[in-house]
């Protein structure tokens, strides 16, 4: 592709050298760089793009695109305002379009994302669609599973998929969409058929700030899709319609308020959740077999997804009734003991507040929560979700999550401080394995030991280095064998 065509729409504030040129690949990582491929100078939060340009040239890039002139350097170089913004574009582009050739569907809100896509994706492909997905568990290309590694890919790495995607035959691509994919212009090229909004509760503010700066960044969704699909019992309900008043159609749905999608006669059971489904005067049966009131809200999540879509209730509800659970989210390990394993990736207050009081709804015995929380994060968070789980829960081994470039004990330290206000009984183990030992050690008949924070994650990021931890493994080895 000529470097002219692949700055079609981009906003270009200088252009210095020729623009005939073509153009094989493009990158952001200097290390990818091959003979014949653009150079994006991106000003990161860690490092700053432009003090690699040379290193790309020397390398085989024949363009750069940088948001000043850089001395020096051999290349055509393309000078914009914002390199984040214009590279979303760009790629686009570069991959023509596959955006346009799928159905994008966009899941952002704090909690719920996961799930919802996996739901959605089950609909669609009852009703006989091909659909790809693309979210924090993993990336989904017909029945081709794709390592994650972040909620949302890259610009670049996004539009690599959707062209994958489209080259095997997808129709539509479910996704989850990230605060930060919003903030930083990841998908602002990007045109959803709907965009939805589950949920927001106090996250990523160590990136944020405010919570009403996430609350902007997320709800910037609305400006890049035709439908929107808006939680109507969240506080933010009314700010996030205005702010979706320019989509063509937005469809509200709810348990506590009236919205366009309702459900009514709400059943909690151990295996799942039932509830009766009233749109558009029709009402159907669901049966969603993940329990958790929380369930309830992802499955109305897709519902109205699905609804704006056009598909007709019956499907939708065969189709959910058919979702298999998540890996990482209430995943139950299977043992040969008389306690229960809960694996779940809670590390906000308000998923450890959800999965706590869905494992109430159907515990026998006490339930004992395992979790930390993530360094160089939110330090907010800690001591909110110490008294969340040292209110709901009959004991608590504080422990450590990812913690990075933290010392393990001063994170525990602040979650400390939100157990210690509660009447719960509880254990400090640093180490993860030794705490999770612990908790086996130590369980009783009936109770329900619940890992929270890791999830679908199978390693730990400490402060040197990134190690191998899957919680299923790490329970195989310890009770010495999983239940056939």
């Amino acid at each position: 592709m000529k470097l002219k065509e692949l700055l079609n729409n981009v906003e270009t504030e200088k252009i210095i050298g020729n623009e005939e040129i073509n153009i094989s690949g493009i990158t952001f990582n200097s290390k990818e760089v091959k003979a014949g491929f653009l150079f994006i100078c991106i000003s990161g939060f860690k490092a700053d793009g432009h003090d690699f340009a040379a290193e790309a040239v020397e390398k085989g890039a024949v363009a750069i695109l940088a948001e000043h002139e850089i001395e020096g350097i051999g290349a055509t170089t393309v000078i914009v305002k914002n390199t984040r913004k214009a590279t979303s574009t760009a790629a686009a582009n570069f991959y023509d379009h596959p955006d346009k050739k799928l159905k994008l569907i966009g899941i952002t809100g704090t909690n719920g994302k996961t799930t919802t896509t996996y739901l959605v994706k089950s609909v669609l492909e009852h009703s006989g669609k091909k659909a790809g997905l693309i979210g924090t568990n993993q990336n989904l290309i017909g029945q081709t599973v794709l390592p994650s590694h972040h909620t949302t890919p890259d610009f670049i790495e996004l539009m690599e998929l959707l062209a994958a995607m489209v080259k095997e035959g997808a129709e539509y691509a479910v996704m989850e969409v990230s605060s930060h994919s919003l903030a930083l212009d990841r998908v602002s090229a990007c045109k959803f058929e709907v965009g939805a909004f589950t949920n927001i509760t106090q996250d990523h503010l160590d990136f944020h700030k405010t919570m009403e700066n996430y609350l902007e960044a997320k709800s910037k969704l609305f400006s890049l899709c035709r439908i929107g699909v808006i939680n109507n019992d969240v506080e933010a309900a009314e700010y996030l319609k205005d702010k979706a008043k320019n989509c063509e159609k937005v469809i509200t749905y709810g348990k506590n308020k009236a919205g366009d999608v309702k459900a009514d006669n709400v059943e909690l059971c151990a295996d799942g959740v039932k509830f009766d489904l009233t749109y558009g005067g029709e009402t159907v049966k669901i049966s969603l077999g993940i329990p958790g009131e929380f369930s309830v809200y992802n499955a109305l999540t897709a519902i109205s997804i699905c609804i704006g879509l056009g598909f007709t209730l019956s499907d939708i509800a065969e189709g959910i009734s058919e979702a298999d659970g998540v890996k990482g989210r209430i995943e139950v390990v299977k043992t040969n003991t008389d306690y229960t394993v809960i694996i779940d990736y809670a590390h906000t207050p308000d998923g450890l507040l959800n999965i706590i009081n869905a494992i109430r709804g159907f515990a026998k015995g006490r339930i004992v929560t395992l979790f930390g929380c993530g360094g160089d994060r939110d330090r907010t968070k800690r001591p909110v979700m110490g008294k969340i789980a040292g209110e709901l829960s009959d004991f608590c081994i504080v422990t450590s999550d990812n913690p990075r470039s933290e010392n393990p004990g001063d994170i525990i330290k602040d979650i400390l401080v939100g157990i210690d206000e509660t009447d719960c009984e509880y254990e400090v183990v640093e180490n993860r394995f030794d705490a999770i030992e612990y908790a086996l050690d130590h369980a009783k008949k009936d109770d329900i030991i619940l890992l929270a924070g890791k999830g679908h994650e199978t390693y730990q990021i400490l402060k040197d280095r990134t190690i191998v931890f899957d919680e299923r493994e790490i329970v195989q080895k310890l009770i010495g064998g999983f239940e056939n």
